[in-house]
């Protein structure tokens, strides 16, 4: 079973307005992960497509995706899969067998996708201008970085999977981020990057404990409150960053203009409001 949730972008005038469920409406991504379903948002942010897919020891396939207007999703994407649960099968134009934190990068044209086994796979996908080989990527394959300290509730390392210290991809950077325990802030201070938007999901969080992800303009930020294995749309103008009140990992994805990891507008303490 296939759903696709159309998300329209939101100026920065109009999320002012917002009150806690429109700003849900708009920018929270949450109930992704269904036995049995593959769930999709289609977000006008870089034309970027998050979902989730857990086939629940069956098999799924996606292939038209009515939005993208192909017939095949990947005819004119690439995508990304991160595996965030048990062992899995994805096919395309291989098969790519999947531990947990396991990253999978198929390149356009790969055709139909098809999950299987015991998997919940996180669904990354944008527009693509050319054809760059697939790759399963593992943890130790990505390329890290620690940074912050725990004085300031913010040490945490910084793992690139598709980025290009790893690999070539047309549009999509992703990576994941693990927090050192008795830290709770991430991306924090908080940066801007006006031409790539950016998609959030937190996992590995205690079912008791919740991630306040800050976002909006920086001197008119927002919060949401978000539980395991949800997650945020956040607009170009938006900051994005979080504190939970427990242990948590969360992947990253861009896409627009460019890759460039270091192409941001990082935003002082002084100008957060």
């Amino acid at each position: 079973m296939l759903t696709v949730e159309i998300r329209h972008a939101i100026d920065p005038q109009t999320a002012k307005t917002f009150d806690t469920a429109r700003l849900r409406q708009n920018f929270h991504v949450g109930d992704i992960f269904k036995p049995g379903e593959i769930k999709l948002l289609y977000t006008h942010y870089d034309r970027m497509i998050v979902g989730g897919a857990v086939p629940a020891g069956q098999s799924l396939t996606l292939d038209e995706v009515k939005p993208c207007g192909t017939p095949t999703i990947l005819e004119r994407r690439e995508m990304v899969i991160v595996n965030i649960g048990g062992a899995g099968t994805v096919k395309a134009d291989a098969d790519y067998a999947m531990g947990k934190g396991d990253m999978l990068y198929l390149g356009m044209g790969a055709g139909p996708v098809t999950f299987s086994g015991d998997g919940r796979f996180y669904i990354l996908s944008a527009p693509a201008h050319h054809t760059y080989p697939s790759r399963l990527i593992k943890i130790d394959e990505a390329s890290n970085m620690t940074l912050g300290s725990l004085e300031t509730s913010n040490e945490r390392t910084i793992y690139k999977f598709v980025h290009p210290d790893v690999m070539q991809a047309c549009q999509l950077v992703v990576g994941m981020t693990k927090l050192a325990k008795g830290s709770i802030w991430n991306t924090m201070p908080a940066h801007v990057h006006d031409r790539r938007m950016e998609a959030y999901l937190y996992f590995d969080l205690d079912d008791s404990q919740r991630v306040f992800h800050m976002m909006g303009e920086p001197d008119e930020t927002r919060h949401m409150v978000l539980q395991n294995e949800e997650g945020a749309i956040s607009p170009p103008w938006s900051i994005h960053s979080g504190a939970g009140t427990g242990s948590y990992t969360f992947i990253w994805a861009m896409a627009g203009d460019n890759v460039d990891y270091r192409d941001v507008e990082v935003v002082t303490m002084e100008s957060l409001k």
